[in-house]
């Protein structure tokens, strides 16, 4: 089987090297000559993933046509910013039954867009899935168990891309409900920025876990307001990846709202960084639809008013313990008033 993957950062290389693994012969796409180059001399991503060796069926270029051409499978992991125009350029290339399935977690702010509906604009009449879950991409690299669950509906997809990623440290779990693990998916890099918001400026584990929990319900209660199902987000797409991407060092969003916490803006966050962290982009744009539904999400509006509108975390957290509604798992109630 004939695998691409488009984009040369850490979760890409580390799919791409997984499926090479597995038996596929696998391109992996990246943009930058440099990158490239360092690939060939080295057999390693040393930008994105040092100290993991490629495995031999791994071919790296920067031909996107040759790429895409005769592959089975095509896995997207370009930032999102990127991801329409990377796809655009790789449609006239793909075989008539290859599949695609997205890696990247954002949103496109025109139209609010998730990936799999960009895709299915582009390709139509082509097989899409997503990947989501608890997927730091090092540790992965190093061999720790980790699981990540595929969505699609197609059920023969699913099934593929299963057999094809799954090994003795890497699982993977399926899912029909598309929309909900990839907002899941989007909507936790958010609560990640405050997390580490969180652990800079020193607050404790009864505060981390009050911040953790009402960010699985207010994500939830977004989600099933667009149409998901809210009992996707305690599965590994929603509290799994929420947990992991809100308590780790190795999380880019985390990072993000760490170095914020420290009293950085934003600006010098995302260049100390030196990665994309979509949930800054993501952000905005929830805000934004939450405005628009009418949905209450008392932590991204307190967010929002930290990072964009440079107001006092403090005086925002105090405000959002004195508003924040009194139920704690609304679809307990729901269930109880059909």
């Amino acid at each position: 089987m004939k695998i691409a993957v488009l984009g040369g950062g850490s979760f890409g290389t580390v799919v791409a090297n997984i499926a090479a693994t597995r038996g596929a012969s696998v391109s992996l796409w990246m943009r930058s000559e440099k990158q490239l180059q360092d690939i060939l001399e080295t057999g390693i991503n040393t930008r994105y993933v040092p100290k993991y060796p490629l495995h031999e069926r791994l071919t790296p270029t920067n031909d996107l046509p040759a790429a895409v051409h005769d592959a089975a499978i095509v896995f997207v992991a370009v930032p999102s910013k990127a991801f329409r125009v990377v796809v655009s350029s790789a449609v006239p290339h793909l075989g008539p039954d290859t599949a695609l399935v997205s890696l990247t977690k954002g949103i496109e702010p025109e139209g609010f867009k998730l990936m799999s509906e960009v895709l299915k604009e582009l390709v139509p009449q082509h097989p899409i899935g997503v990947i989501s879950g608890p997927n730091l991409a090092k540790e992965i690299a190093q061999g720790h168990l980790a699981g990540t669950v595929v969505a699609s509906q197609s059920e023969a997809l699913r099934n593929q891309v299963h057999d094809l990623l799954s090994d003795r440290t890497f699982r993977v779990y399926t899912n029909p409900d598309v929309y909900g693990v990839e907002l899941a998916g989007a909507l936790k890099n958010i609560y990640a920025i405050a997390s580490g918001m969180a652990a800079a400026l020193g607050m404790g584990e009864n505060s981390r876990a009050l911040l953790l929990t009402r960010s699985l319900a207010e994500m939830s209660r977004f989600a099933a307001k667009l149409g998901a199902n809210p009992l996707t987000f305690i599965g590994l797409a929603g509290v799994g990846d929420l947990v992991v991407t809100c308590t780790s060092p190795l999380s880019r969003n985390f990072r993000i709202g760490q170095a914020i916490g420290q009293g950085y803006s934003l600006k010098q966050a995302v260049k100390q960084l030196g990665e994309t962290a979509e949930g800054v982009n993501t952000l905005r744009v929830v805000k934004e639809k939450a405005d628009e539904l009418g949905v209450y999400m008392p932590l991204v509006e307190g967010l929002y008013a930290v990072v964009h509108d440079n107001q006092d975390v403090d005086v925002v957290a105090q405000r959002l313990m004195l508003g924040e509604r009194a139920s704690d798992v609304e679809f307990i109630f729901d269930a109880e008033n059909p």
